[in-house]
């Protein structure tokens, strides 16, 4: 009969110091080292060490920014010692990472375990990192289960770190002490992360995401500047939950101020799951024996069919470039000290086939000293991490577009939209040249414009959610289509005459505008991206008077409801803003509405009848008596 060990006595007999431990790696073996913040650093300075009398030695690892440098081993002996392999599916444009290009396997985060477990690619070492064992001798791998955990227990020797300051978390983080081989008991502070630096394009951005975030989602955020700023930027929304690669310290702080509760998750409800966390020393306290924490592993965490059964799933994660048709680049940038950004195309799958879900990409619209735009043309030598088929939602400083079933014209004129002011006329002319735009399109002042997020407003009406905001350049086909459900008499009291036709190129002028001369708003109801519009309220100013004329229309169903009194309070107060004297308006004597309109303006009115048309103006420095 067998003799069976009890664990306490079999952790005992399989302590080692980590230079017995990585004497034990013999040339030729593939050995894997754990991930971001759980990486065992005490075994992976003595390997450099030792690198130098092996040969062949093959490490993998997700893609590091390194604390004891292999990959600079590996150049100085010209991949002899040590090979590389690191798991990353960015375009590896960043000096860095370029580097090292050859060093890179392209593969999406939740197929990797799957290749270690398979034996596709054997793991014959593995390093981690772990928690003490618990009264069971179950250690928990802590910060960094992701594919950690399938290397660990799929290796044909696991050498453990147990390191008292490693958290232990929940969920499926486990080993037990009987699937180690040895024991290396090493206390040391654990990897972190200082804050990033705040940026104002960040904090833009974060404003227009955030309305896009109902209450209830569950979010995958990934990290950044931008990321970090749109969790600051979600302080009032109300029982958010969480399904994301990596925990922060952002995560955190809405926890404790009571905005993330995990309660509406629709799966995982009360849990707060992840794979991975990358932050503070506070962050990892916090996730000590927390019971509403859960970590799983890559093939979990990041799996689209597991991803999109989350109620509300909103994935954001930052691109590095996109081109006019919407393809992605995703890269390796400063803030990725531990970790690649390999779980982009997983999420964005997912969150994309959840019920009312939402992929959004963030995308700073030039690099950071401004030289260069990060909406391109055409993608050229870097490689797509998320094809254009994917996009949805895309967020820029500069506003925020959904590119999902659009044609290929109204995705190189919203990307545009969305493109630093500087860049709009080059992006214009290059979208003509590839056959993007049609022919006949000019170029106007809006490709200038920048979007005034702040007349945005979301009213309620009839139970129904109304969103009054600026038009964009991608609404031209629906304010087309506004103005052919008007009735026959609203087309003649907007346009004074019978019309049965509304061609492209008028509506162009009232959808590209420069939101200052003039300005379009529309009410829309229905989803981003996708909304009717019910209502067009716009200013087009007369220079010589520097007078805006003004005009509504609005659709049977939405009238006597208050949006042109809306309409009117925003472009007067818009054209203020904007230097302009006062508004002025042409009418029929018969119409009574706009009559109205302007004497709810707090401006005294004057009215002038030439015998057809009755002329309304009020200018902002005369007040009613």
């Amino acid at each position: 009969m067998a003799q069976i060990t009890y664990w306490a006595d079999s952790y005992v007999e399989k302590q080692r110091t980590a230079e017995q431990a990585i004497r034990a790696i013999r040339p030729g073996q593939r050995v894997f080292i754990g991930s971001s913040c759980g990486e065992p650093q005490a075994l992976v300075r003595v390997l450099s060490e030792h690198a130098t009398t092996l040969t062949g030695l093959e490490i993998v690892r997700l893609l590091a920014l390194e604390t004891t440098p292999l990959t600079l081993l590996a150049d100085k002996t010209h991949d002899q010692s040590i090979n590389i392999r690191s798991f990353y599916l960015g375009s590896a444009k960043s000096k860095g990472v370029a580097r090292n290009l050859r060093f890179i396997t392209p593969i999406n985060l939740s197929a990797v375990p799957r290749l270690f477990k398979s034996r596709r690619l054997p793991i014959h070492v593995a390093l981690v990192q772990a928690s003490p064992p618990d009264d069971f001798g179950y250690m928990s791998l802590g910060v960094a289960v992701d594919i950690t955990q399938a290397a660990a227990l799929s290796a044909d020797l696991l050498i453990v770190q147990v390191n008292p300051r490693m958290p232990r978390v929940l969920g499926r983080s486990f080993i037990h002490v009987n699937d180690a081989h040895v024991i290396v008991e090493h206390e040391e502070d654990l990897l972190t992360i200082s804050r990033f630096r705040e940026l104002e394009a960040a904090n833009t951005i974060a404003r227009f995401i955030t309305r896009l975030i109902d209450d209830g989602s569950t979010l995958q955020i990934s990290l950044g500047a931008t990321p970090q700023a749109t969790l600051l930027a979600l302080k009032d929304k109300n029982d958010l939950g969480i399904h994301s690669q990596y925990l922060t310290d952002e995560i955190m702080h809405l926890v404790s101020q009571g905005v993330i509760t995990n309660r509406r998750k629709g799966f995982n409800e009360g849990k707060l799951v992840a794979s991975s966390a990358i932050g503070s020393r506070e962050l990892y306290e916090f996730l000590d024996d927390n019971p509403g924490i859960e970590f799983y592993p890559s093939d979990y965490v990041n799996n689209p069919g597991i991803i999109s059964r989350h109620h509300r799933m909103v994935s954001i994660n930052v691109a590095m470039a996109m081109d006019l048709t919407g393809q992605v680049a995703a890269d390796a940038l400063p803030y990725n000290h531990f970790s690649g950004i390999t779980g982009m195309l997983d999420f964005v799958r997912g969150a994309s086939g959840s019920e009312d879900g939402k992929s959004i990409l963030m995308l700073m619209s030039t690099d950071p000293g401004g030289q260069k735009s990060r909406i391109v043309p055409q993608m050229e030598n870097t490689a797509v991490v998320v094809p254009r088929g994917d996009v949805h939602y895309v967020v820029t400083e500069y506003g925020a577009v959904n590119l999902f079933g659009k044609s290929l014209q109204e995705r190189a004129m919203a990307m545009i939209s969305i493109a630093h002011p500087d860049f709009r006329d080059e992006l214009f002319h290059e979208a003509k040249k590839m056959g993007l735009l049609g022919a006949e399109r000019t170029l106007h002042d809006s490709l200038h414009g920048v979007y005034p997020v702040e007349l945005e407003e979301v009213m309620e009406i009839d139970g129904e959610a109304v969103t009054i905001r600026p038009v964009k350049p991608v609404d031209e086909r629906r304010i087309q289509e506004h103005y052919y459900n008007l009735d026959k008499e609203d087309v003649v009291s907007r346009f004074f005459h019978e019309k049965n036709s509304f061609m492209r190129d008028e509506v162009e002028g009232v959808s590209q505008i420069d939101y200052v001369k003039d300005l379009t708003l529309v009410a829309l109801v229905g989803e981003f991206g996708f909304g009717r519009v019910v209502a067009v309220g716009e200013y087009l100013l007369d220079e010589s008077k520097n007078l805006a004329e003004v005009a509504f229309s609005v659709v049977k169903a939405y009238q006597g409801k208050g949006l042109g009194k809306i309409f009117i309070r925003k472009l007067a107060e818009a054209a203020r803003e904007n230097g302009i004297a006062g508004l002025m308006a042409f009418t029929s004597p018969n119409n009574k509405g706009m009559i109205r309109l302007f004497n709810t303006l707090p401006f005294a009115v004057k009215t002038f009848f030439d015998g057809e048309m009755l002329n309304l103006t009020c200018r902002f420095d005369r007040l009613k008596d």
